[in-house]
């Protein structure tokens, strides 16, 4: 270094400089992490809904119990999974707890008809006065 430049750096004191380029990096691979994953985290279970014309739902404060029956015929509540013997039991639960409870019917459309309507018949085994069966709007 010359005796100009050192002189120089003294009278002027220490520079203290960060880079912003690789904090703005990381900003952005968080942004596209979050982005790509919030899909995944409000369902968790991938079904092919059944395409048709629906009705707006209400925006109410009711309670909504979601059973999800996948391709293969599973069972979930919420993302738990459940045997069709454990849904009853907890549909009659729910029920005696909350009377107005609103259920909602989340069926693959490569499902057989018959696995939904067993879900069907078991909310309507224990009650339910609010049933919904989800689907896409086309």
């Amino acid at each position: 270094m010359s005796m100009r430049r050192r002189a120089r750096a003294r009278r002027e004191g220490a520079k203290a400089e960060i880079n912003m380029n690789s904090l703005i990096d990381l900003t952005f691979i968080l942004l596209v992490v979050f982005i790509v994953t919030l899909p995944t985290l409000e369902q968790s279970i991938h079904v092919l809904l059944p395409v048709g014309k629906t009705q707006k739902a209400q925006n109410d404060k009711k309670k909504v119990f979601s059973i999800t029956v996948d391709s293969i015929g599973k069972l979930f509540v919420g993302d738990a999974p459940v045997t069709m013997e454990n849904l009853k039991g907890m549909l009659s639960k729910a029920v005696a707890d909350d009377p107005e409870l609103s259920v909602l019917v989340r069926g693959d459309v490569r499902v057989g008809y018959g696995d939904v309507y067993e879900v069907v018949k078991a909310a309507k085994d224990a009650n339910v006065r609010h049933l919904g069966l989800v689907s896409k709007e086309n």
